[in-house]
């Protein structure tokens, strides 16, 4: 546009001046001609440098190395820019970094400290039995275990080992932890063995699978909790509870969620299911809940690796 309002000013002059047409043409010609040269050499530098910063972009973790060079101070100030931009940005990551190992370091001590007067407390109740203490320092020791469950699946190196395993083993380990509570709360259990072997990691299943029976056994005031097998690769976990709003499903396993049953419970903390859906993705377990309010909830755990067999 420059080029064409210059050539128009020149054009104007030479016409006043009775300058030959011939040579402002030729002279108009001529600058044409260099000028698409220099518009030529421009837009290929151009279009090599944007196609550069476009590979930085969608690598960032590529470096700062890799910019394009400065082509005048303009680009110089700004390559310096981001460079004092990425010094910061990597100390402030670091120093996060500390200050969530520090955290976590911290809480896993303080979980295994808690540990020893949740013992000490057992061996009492053991000598002096009593139904109510015994009920509430159980509670405690879940919440404990849950806590220790939640920093170990921050950590990017969990100790996942899969094997081939036997679900009915895993499973009737996990409701031993809980008869207590199917006992106070005359529930019924029915339970139909597997009869299936998967492979997975039976230290994390086992939580995942307790997590659920925990709140099968919270939102469950009279009836029963199902579990059986279904299709010779699904475990269903079934119960006669006040189910969970419509609203609510596709949210529950959020990191926090409550939803309507924690909002009117006040107990719950919205971690359980948002680990149990993370531990089982992790395991490569898919996880499906169903529900219909005051009738019951069904989860249902899909192992989707070939080693699933009856037997």
């Amino acid at each position: 546009m420059l080029f064409l309002l210059f050539a128009t000013i020149t054009g104007v002059v030479n016409y006043l001046y009775d300058a030959p047409s011939e040579a402002s043409l030729y002279a108009f010609l001529l600058c044409s001609a260099l000028g698409l040269i220099a518009l030529t050499v421009d837009c290929i530098r151009f279009h090599q440098k944007y196609t550069t910063l476009c590979l930085l972009r969608d690598n960032i973790s590529a470096g700062l190395e890799q910019l394009p060079e400065p082509e005048n101070i303009g680009d110089e100030a700004y390559t310096e820019l981001i460079r004092t931009l990425e010094t910061e940005n990597r100390r402030l990551f670091s120093d996060a970094k500390l200050r969530e190992q520090d955290s976590a370091d911290y809480y896993t001590m303080w979980v295994h400290q808690i540990k020893t007067p949740i013992a000490a407390m057992n061996l009492l109740l053991q000598q002096n039995p009593d139904d109510e203490l015994s009920e509430q320092l159980f509670r405690i020791e879940q919440y404990v275990e849950m806590a220790l469950t939640y920093i170990r699946c921050g950590n990017d190196a969990t100790d996942y080992v899969l094997r081939s395993a036997n679900l009915d083993d895993i499973i009737k380990t996990s409701v031993k932890k809980y008869s207590r509570s199917f006992i106070r709360k005359k529930l019924t259990l029915r339970y139909t063995e597997t009869g299936l072997r998967v492979v997975t990691d039976e230290k994390w299943l086992s939580f995942a699978l307790e997590q659920i029976i925990s709140n099968a056994l919270k939102y469950t005031r009279s009836g029963s909790i199902t579990i059986a097998a279904e299709n010779g690769n699904t475990l269903i976990v079934e119960d006669t509870g006040i189910g969970i709003a419509a609203e609510d499903l596709p949210r529950i396993c959020e990191k926090g969620y409550t939803g309507y049953n924690g909002r009117q419970e006040k107990k719950s903390t919205g971690i359980g299911l948002f680990l149990t859906k993370k531990i089982l993705d992790s395991l490569g377990h898919a996880l499906t809940i169903t529900s219909e309010l005051g009738k019951g909830t069904r989860v249902a755990i899909r192992f989707s690796n070939p080693n699933i067999r009856f037997e």
